[in-house]
């Protein structure tokens, strides 16, 4: 039956099953229809789907012609789970959050693999990209596979195959991000390298779907503590008043060696706060404490204190307290140029001024409307600035420094300004670098 697989992959003829039309999905979803696949796109919310259906995205850095475009090609946007009998291949893009206790939850992954069961058939793949702790695939996925009769590796095939999306990014697509797959037999592996040899340029197979797991986790595990070093050379430089930022570019002249990172007011993104504790969690089991991660995620998860430390300073300075005060976020995405929420720090600055009593407001022109999302709540509207707007705030903080802002203006109107991420190389008496 393998061959029969890899067959129908590599002359696509395979129908794909996208489970999860997010960050992740829907660009995948947008590259099978690109080359000629038939694609089924699953989503549990029926709003997306709805607007799928019309050729109308939902993520900004997504264009609408794109999804028009695989519309066009058959790409099918649904929320009925009956049909997943259709597809050959069924890759799983759900989310991986922690709980409340900093620990993994999998519901998203487990729900949606039970709901899949019923309608599995022989000759599937399964893939899963959410990112996870080594031993999920194999786990939890196979044994609910093979509770409906069929056997992994013979009748059925399961990968992991981890998703590298870096929302916003023009340098890199879905394409031309090398992916790395792992499968839970070699004959596995060999029909997962044919469900995505097709659409990726670069497929990278690793020996089992435990080390395509720890892949993911390393990548994000890397950049997690390296930006809790630079977040604390941040807080030693600035007691030495040296601006960290033209240090950091100093050092990135260096032509080996050195890899530039650059400090924040905390970690944002569906991966790198996340990703470590998945690792830190399951080490636990094998009786290993993973100080190293460990002491990065608490230098990254005391930044916004840091930030609200800074605030609280700046509005000092002018004989005002921040209770009371009206503080303007520049930018709530978690990263600039998208309009991407996920973890973003910003929203946890906003709490925190917000409890200490501040009137929060905040601008994003890539976040018109503040979202509904599961843990924080904000019933405010993107303001739009001019000098009057801007004059109008007792501090201005630059959170997520996005291109479209007018940086000069900003300086020229506010009458304090806490920049958060390096925006200003000048100094001035009113900024203040956090």
């Amino acid at each position: 039956m393998k061959n029969q697989v890899v067959e129908i992959f590599n002359k696509k003829q395979a129908i794909i099953g996208v489970v999860g039309l997010g960050y992740v999905g829907l660009p995948l979803s947008i590259r099978y229809s690109e080359v000629g696949y038939k694609v089924i796109g699953f989503d549990i919310d029926p709003s997306k789907v709805d607007v799928l259906k019309q050729g109308k995205s939902y993520i900004e850095h997504i264009g609408s012609k794109s999804i028009e475009t695989a519309v066009a090609q058959g790409f099918e946007p649904t929320s009925d789970f009956s049909r997943v009998s259709e597809a050959d291949a069924l890759i799983l893009c759900v989310p991986t959050p922690l709980n409340l206790y900093r620990e993994p939850d999998l519901s998203f992954v487990l729900n949606t693999t039970d709901a899949l069961l019923p309608y599995l058939r022989p000759g599937q793949v399964v893939s899963l990209e959410s990112t996870t702790y080594p031993g999920t695939t194999d786990e939890e996925l196979l044994p609910r596979i093979e509770s409906t009769g069929l056997k992994v590796g013979e009748n059925a095939f399961l990968v992991y195959s981890p998703e590298r999306e870096d929302p916003g990014n023009p340098n890199f697509s879905t394409r031309t991000i090398p992916k790395v797959c792992g499968g839970y037999t070699p004959e596995c592996l060999e029909v997962g390298l044919a469900l995505y040899g097709q659409v990726i340029d670069k497929v990278v197979p690793v020996s089992s779907t435990r080390a395509a797991e720890l892949t993911k986790l390393l990548e994000n595990i890397h950049r997690a503590v390296n930006i809790g070093l630079v977040n604390e050379m941040k807080i030693v430089a600035d007691k030495m008043d040296i601006d960290i930022h033209e240090v950091i570019r100093a050092a990135a002249t260096k032509p080996f060696g050195f890899v530039p990172y650059y400090p924040g007011p905390g970690l944002g993104g569906h991966c790198i706060p996340i990703d470590p504790f998945y690792l830190t969690w399951k080490a636990r089991e094998y009786g290993v404490h993973t100080r190293f991660i460990e002491l990065a995620g608490e230098v990254n998860s005391s930044m916004p204190d840091y930030v609200i430390s800074k605030v609280t300073a700046g509005l000092n300075g002018l004989k005002k307290s921040i209770n009371g005060s009206r503080v303007l976020v520049l930018g709530i995405s978690y990263k600039k140029n998208i309009d991407d929420m996920r973890e973003s720090p910003s929203v946890e600055l906003m709490e925190k001024l917000r409890d200490l009593g501040a009137d929060v407001s905040y601008s994003d022109p890539h976040v018109p409307v503040f979202p509904k999302m599961r843990r924080h709540k904000f019933e405010l509207k993107s303001v739009d600035l001019d000098h009057a707007v801007i004059a109008g705030y007792d501090c201005v903080l630059v959170a997520t420094d996005h291109e479209k802002f007018d940086y000069d203006l900003i300086k020229s109107a506010a009458k304090l300004i806490v920049d958060t991420r390096g925006r200003y190389q000048q100094s001035a008496k009113h900024i203040v670098k956090a």
